[in-house]
């Protein structure tokens, strides 16, 4: 009978070695990317419930539901297959409700785009439908 030997033990330490190098460059480029700066750009959204809709004549009706950062919305401007933006809502105590996207006229076949402006000098797209 003849024995042989098998030697296993090399495989688990090179893993583990690959693995701790790996697990090292991931966490310098994380620290990196906040030391030089990278995630500074990101920015928070605004929250503000609005939906659109048809109304029974194919008008556009938005309707605005709420949201932490309603209170600070000043203006809401629309524009149609990428058409010029005109004022859907303006004012600085903006409430909930139903609003008509009236001189938009019949939005079938039609891209709408509702255009939020906060008081911080952000703006937001709140709502892009096609009908």
């Amino acid at each position: 009978m003849a024995f042989t030997k098998r030697n296993d033990d090399a495989v688990s330490p090179v893993i583990g070695v690959i693995l701790m190098v790996a697990i090292t460059v991931i966490i310098a480029a994380v620290i990196a990317s906040f030391v030089f700066g990278m995630a500074g750009n990101i920015k928070s959204s605004k929250t503000v419930g609005i939906t659109l809709a048809l109304d029974k004549n194919n008008n556009a009706v938005a309707t605005v539901a709420g949201g932490t950062d309603l209170p600070t919305l000043l203006l809401v401007n629309y524009s149609v297959n990428s058409g010029s933006e005109a004022v859907l809502l303006e004012g600085a105590n903006l409430t909930t409700g139903r609003y008509n996207v009236t001189q938009a006229g019949s939005v079938v076949g039609k891209r709408v785009i509702l255009v939020g402006y906060f008081n911080d000098g952000t703006t937001q797209t709140l709502v892009d439908k096609q009908f």
